[in-house]
């Protein structure tokens, strides 16, 4: 396996220390901002937002002149996280609470029963606290007069299953709500990006939310007591995928994996139970089932008893018992292994998973974000955590190599954002004077000065601090840079065309000054991330690796990021991770996407007449490279992998 993040922590506490009134670090940032109307807070799982949420919602009845707060969750075992809580213990003024009748997600009766009574909790009296699934919230408030949304407070989890897509309902609700109404609203997300790209919300609502109160995986982790180290990487396989799981399954770490979906092409060659079973067979032999909480012992090779869970299973009963089990378990050897398909992403709380193994590509880089959090929860005994994506690897004999090639870059753009999410965030700023040492105090550490960098105005300054991770994350989602990290030569193409590209139409209003404000800061932070500021020598001097040159920091200029490729350090992961034979394979394919299209007669032609004179002309090399800086010689070495490629086609259809 191949990590292309691995990232150690400091293990200072601050995140998990409270205060006077019982906030952690992240939760009084959102209570010091609880005047505001609207808020958005985007933090990581196990950051305490929830909690969070309740602090507001609490002041918001108390001092603010809310007279109902409804919180809105996406399913309803995450409904569990506004149960009643206790806060006044630890220092706070009031506990959370929620009548059972008021509480949706444990309440009992259709989803009609559910859409009356949150109607009729508009109309109560005394009635001050709900929670409900999105589901119930859009069912039960839609076409509901606007005078009765007034001075409600709608706490939002999960907020990214929103978008300014038309026909997004979640979308939709929260722009009536803002137009039309003078509620107060709290949008909480781990991942404010989506899969597909569309924005969550609109630029004329998004304002309204801004600031944004931003928390980052580094500085939850960091300041975690016991976990240390996380590792973000792949293993590849290719075939059958259960070939590879006795590679990457270590049975001594409490671990979570999610199989692929039957429709995908890897998670196609077998039925959904059966690839649940096998998995089961790579760990040992059941022993015996424990009916009750429907949980399978199974005895490792080395002797040991493991307990496993399967929430694959389509029985209502089994599935219910086994869910209803997970909510229960507070001990480190309730579960060993848990093996899932659609569910155990968002909101699933084992704090002491060790390791998640994803199979297959994943579209969505939301989706790769929850995963991950299900194994950075802080617990005492686990000192590191890892993230696996055991992901198909192209095969030349592959019939559709377009497709894989598609899906692992799609794997490395995830990884590569998640490293930018999840090291210390860089501030540049334009260097002013001929200083030839800059002084550093200890609060700043995490500021550089760059030579030639745009000054930054009110609206640049604003995506920079407060949007680059989505920024980053759509840039990452473009195809044209997922198929540019492996190009040769394509630096000036990403840094000047994509990316302003991207800025333009993600910042409609920005000017061509501004596009290239926000877009030299955004190759600058790709650029660095994850990279650390050491000192290297004996005079002090402080250093930040640039692509994977040491660049002393007082002499960082802008012009170093003109002519590189940001996203290089992923095509070095690829280099050493594939043989050159699958490598060469992506080339061709990135290749083909990028040029005109060959025929068989020009394919011919070049192979019979141009390559043996090629031949001539090199004879030290084997045959031309799709790296070749001559446009004749990549066109040859195009010719020879589709002619390959026909011949394949052709043996494959005389079997």
């Amino acid at each position: 396996m191949t990590n292309l993040v691995e990232v150690q922590y400091a293990q200072t506490g601050k995140s998990s220390n409270t205060n006077e009134f019982g906030m952690r670090e992240m939760q009084a940032m959102v209570y010091a901002q609880r005047h505001r109307q609207y808020l958005l807070v985007k933090a990581p799982p196990a950051s305490g937002k929830s909690r969070a949420m309740m602090f507001v919602a609490l002041d918001k009845l108390a001092n603010q002149g809310v007279k109902k707060v409804i919180v809105a969750v996406p399913q309803q075992n995450i409904g569990r996280s506004f149960n009643d809580t206790p806060l006044k213990k630890f220092g706070f003024y009031e506990d959370w609470r929620v009548a059972p009748y008021w509480n949706l997600c444990i309440a009992a009766g259709s989803e009609n029963s559910k859409k009356s009574r949150l109607r009729e909790f508009l109309d109560h009296p005394s009635a001050k606290t709900l929670v409900c699934t999105h589901a119930t919230l859009l069912n039960a408030l839609n076409g509901i007069e606007a005078d009765k949304l007034n001075n409600v407070f709608f706490g939002i989890d999960e907020f990214h299953h929103g978008s300014a897509d038309e026909n997004n309902r979640l979308g939709s609700f929260i722009r009536r709500l803002v137009n039309e109404t003078s509620a107060h609203i709290l949008a909480m997300t781990g991942s404010y990006f989506r899969g597909d790209a569309i924005p969550v919300m609109r630029p004329e609502d998004e304002a309204l939310f801004q600031p944004a109160i931003n928390y980052n995986y580094y500085q939850q982790l960091n300041g975690y007591r016991w976990l240390k180290s996380l590792g973000i990487g792949y293993s590849f396989f290719q075939g059958n995928y259960l070939t590879a799981i006795p590679d990457v399954l270590d049975t001594t770490k409490k671990t979570l994996i999610h199989i692929p979906h039957p429709n995908s092409k890897t998670g196609a060659f077998m039925d959904k139970h059966d690839q649940a079973a096998e998995i089961i067979k790579c760990i040992g032999t059941i022993e015996s089932c424990d009916y009750d909480n429907y949980l399978y012992k199974v005895r490792t090779s080395d002797g040991r008893l493991l307990t496993v869970g399967n929430l694959v299973e389509d029985h209502v009963e089994r599935r219910s018992a086994l869910q209803n089990y997970l909510r229960r378990m507070n001990r480190r050897d309730s579960m060993d292994i848990l093996i899932a398909l659609g569910t155990a992403k968002e909101g699933f709380d084992w704090e002491w998973c060790e390791h998640c193994i994803t199979i297959g590509i994943r579209a969505s880089l939301t989706e790769v974000v929850q995963i991950i959090g299900r194994c950075t929860r802080d617990c005492e005994g686990k000192t590191h955590a890892q993230f696996t994506n055991l992901i198909p690897c192209p095969d030349a004999a592959q019939d559709d190599v377009a497709m894989a090639v598609n899906d692992f870059l799609k794997a490395i753009a995830a990884s590569l954002l998640m490293e930018q999410v999840m090291a210390p965030k860089w501030n540049f700023k334009t260097k002013v004077g001929n200083e030839n040492k800059q002084e550093f105090q200890e609060e700043d550490d995490h500021v550089i000065e760059v030579k030639g960098l745009p000054t930054l105005n009110e609206r640049t300054k604003m995506i920079v601090e407060n949007d680059i991770d989505t920024l980053i994350a759509t840039t990452l989602s473009d195809r044209n840079i997922r198929e540019a990290i492996i190009g040769e030569g394509m630096a000036e193409m990403i840094t000047e065309v994509y990316i302003p590209k991207i800025i333009r139409e993600k910042y409609p209003n920005l000017n061509e000054e501004e596009v290239d404000a926000v877009t030299k800061h955004t190759i600058l932070t790709i650029a660095t991330q994850g990279e650390q500021v050491t000192d290297t020598d004996d005079s002090g001097n402080r250093f930040i690796k640039v692509a994977n040159k040491f660049v002393n920091i007082n002499d960082l200029d802008i012009n170093l990021i003109s002519d590189i490729n940001p996203f290089q350090r992923a095509y070095e992961v690829i280099s050493k991770s594939l043989t050159p034979e699958v490598l060469r394979t992506i080339q061709y394919v990135i290749e083909d996407k990028r040029s005109e299209k060959l025929t068989d007669e020009e394919a011919i032609l070049l192979f019979t007449k141009y390559l043996p004179k090629w031949r001539e002309e090199n004879p030290e090399k084997n045959r031309p490279e799709l790296s070749d800086g001559d446009p004749l010689a990549r066109r040859i070495a195009m010719a020879i992998e589709y002619l390959r490629q026909l011949k394949r086609n052709k043996l494959a259809q005389q079997q």
